[in-house]
């Protein structure tokens, strides 16, 4: 299967209602998963945290009998804070208004060198130009060197050696009066 076809497939899924959807062919194995399938694990981590209502049977009262003391309902409990699973780029604590992302233009893995070995392409400080290899994204056992595009200095590094990597999802980010 190649790189359009799975294209092709990601955008038929986003056009159904499936929340997921796996094939395995061999060793290939393909896994999809839309935002509505990270919607439903929350909505069932919600539900799975909702306090259960349990109905108590009637009494009957009976001539002079002492009725246990009502028991307090319990407190409120506080929601707990549920991340949110969409990716998002790590934003720099200043302002970062007039820096440029570089981004990524395939799904994939993000290396920052060619072999573990190996320095990375670039490091924070350093500056690049349009032609700059900056990072190697690997896709389906293809290793696709990934240029700066534009001119400037490094500013951050937003990604781990080895992690996945979405489409558009920035990488670096760069400053073009460094």
């Amino acid at each position: 299967m190649d790189f359009k076809q799975i294209q092709e497939l990601i955008k038929l899924v986003q056009k159904t209602n499936l929340t997921e959807f796996k094939m395995e062919d061999g060793d290939f194995k393909l896994s999809i998963r839309t935002e509505k399938f990270a919607e439903s694990k929350i909505a069932a981590a919600q539900q799975a945290q909702q306090p259960q209502v349990v109905s108590m049977p009637t009494m009957t009262a009976a001539p002079m009998q002492a009725m246990p003391a009502p028991v307090a309902a319990p407190a409120a409990v506080a929601e707990p804070a549920i991340p949110d699973l969409k990716p998002q780029p790590a934003a720099p604590a200043e302002d970062d208004s007039n820096y440029i992302y570089i981004k990524s233009p395939i799904v994939g893995t993000f290396y920052r060198s060619s072999t573990p070995d190996k320095p990375p392409f670039i490091k924070v400080g350093d500056t690049v130009d349009e032609k700059s290899v900056v990072c190697i994204v690997e896709a389906m056992k293809l290793f696709n060197e990934i240029e700066a595009e534009v001119k400037g200095k490094i500013v951050k590094v937003l990604l781990e050696d080895a992690s996945p990597v979405e489409y558009d999802q920035a990488l670096f980010l760069v400053d073009p009066n460094g």
